[in-house]
């Protein structure tokens, strides 16, 4: 293509320097997010159960006037779920709640541009616990697929199934326990009771068989060679020794069904501790989620340093990313499967805190660590395991601690 040229022969500039210095084209418009009268109905139960609590939905309809008195949790839920679908006032101020609730994860996910970044973010929040802003992020992202829709949806849906399965587990647990106690303290008693009727009938027997011997001893005129008094005698101790090995037998029986009740009594006590130091767990996790639901950090690290001993090389990686979330930061060492004692002395006087879960790590490494924690002056917590609820339930204990200390 030729350059125009002017009079004189020279190339013209003009045409090329405009479009040299031509102001960038604007950027192409984002797509809105989608509101919740956008989702489809089916979408509506998961998302008012999930992403709300029943105290904000209760407030909510309160504030509309569509409660009354004496109305359940559920009847809320199921007006809620009715009012979603609907585009006027009641389902702009219940889209408002959820987002404003959200607004965080909805900030978040707002940089993804794709469907592979979506799923990517949703899959690391799965893996760390945090599923309702992020359910609510996914759904409503203008990128969002039919099949990450689809994912994100099963995920819930057996998340529930899961956790109701989980409790229910427990509780049985707890009564066939209980079952079983009662089963065999009924049994020992019966056993008690069939030794004692045995023992004082063989002890009647023994006493009327002696009183028979004395008889037939100093009867008189019987001749104290007699043959026939000779048998009886040897008759009755025969009976008295089988008496008396029956009574020992019934002893113990007697006994091993003692020592049997007492190791079931310990195990069921045991068992029962630690059904009551995971419902503790549970409970204090489920505290900072209530806190965390209604706006307000149930945690603050205030950037304390954390180090965990010990653990699954699996699960670090969830405990980091829950104590950054936090505001603070958390240090490992493995217990010594591959990191030295010099390194753990040297992470102790790093560490504010130091925690460690007694079923998985090695009794020289937490002697190392209570040793080094008492020269420090620092505190150190043992968890009941190295699950992520037990490391949450230890923050959370913390946190409540240093709040009653500041107040």
């Amino acid at each position: 293509m030729k350059r125009p040229m002017n009079a004189g022969g020279r190339i013209h500039h003009t045409q090329g320097l405009a479009s040299l210095f031509a102001p960038p084209l604007p950027p192409a418009p984002r797509l809105p997010r989608k509101r919740i009268w956008d989702l489809a109905g089916h979408f509506h139960c998961s998302i008012i159960g999930t992403c709300l609590t029943t105290a904000e939905l209760r407030k909510l309809l309160t504030k509309l006037g569509l409660t009354t008195s004496g109305e359940s949790d559920h009847d809320l839920h199921g007006r809620a779920v009715s009012l979603a679908s609907r585009q006027d006032m009641a389902a702009k101020l219940l889209n408002k709640a959820i987002d404003e609730r959200h607004q965080p994860a909805i900030k978040r996910y707002a940089k993804a541009a794709s469907e592979a970044e979506l799923r990517s973010l949703w899959r690391e929040d799965v893996k760390a616990g945090d599923i309702p802003g992020s359910y609510w992020a996914v759904l409503t992202h203008p990128a969002t697929t039919h099949e990450l829709v689809r994912e994100a949806f099963g995920c819930v849906h057996m998340l529930s199934h899961m956790v109701g399965a989980a409790n229910r587990a427990d509780i049985c647990r707890l009564r066939r326990l209980e079952e079983e106690n009662a089963a065999l303290r009924e049994t020992l008693e019966r056993q008690q009771a069939h030794i004692r009727n045995t023992a004082t009938a063989h002890d009647a027997t023994i006493r009327t068989l002696r009183r028979d011997l004395a008889d037939r001893v100093t009867a008189p005129g019987m001749p104290p060679a007699d043959a026939a008094l000779a048998d009886c005698i040897a008759d009755l101790r025969r009976q008295l020794d089988a008496h008396t090995a029956r009574r020992i037998s019934a002893e113990d029986r007697l006994a091993q069904a003692r020592v049997q009740l007492g190791e079931a009594e310990a195990n069921a006590r045991t068992r029962e501790a630690r059904l009551l130091a995971m419902q503790g767990e549970l409970d204090d996790v489920e505290a900072a989620l209530r806190a965390d639901d209604a706006g307000v950090d149930p945690i603050d690290l205030a950037g304390a340093t954390i180090l965990y001993v010990g653990g699954r090389p699996a699960q670090i990686p969830h405990l980091r990313r829950a104590a950054t979330r936090l505001g603070g930061q958390m240090l490992h060492h493995d217990g010594g499967v591959e990191d030295n004692d010099l390194l753990l002395a040297s992470l102790l006087g790093r560490a504010d805190i130091v925690v460690f879960p007694v079923d998985c790590v090695s009794h020289a490494a937490a002697g190392t660590v209570k040793r080094g924690c008492r020269n420090a002056g620092k505190r150190y917590v043992p968890l009941r395991s190295g699950a992520v609820t037990s490391f949450m339930a230890a923050l959370s204990h913390l946190g409540r601690c240093e709040a009653a200390q500041a107040g």
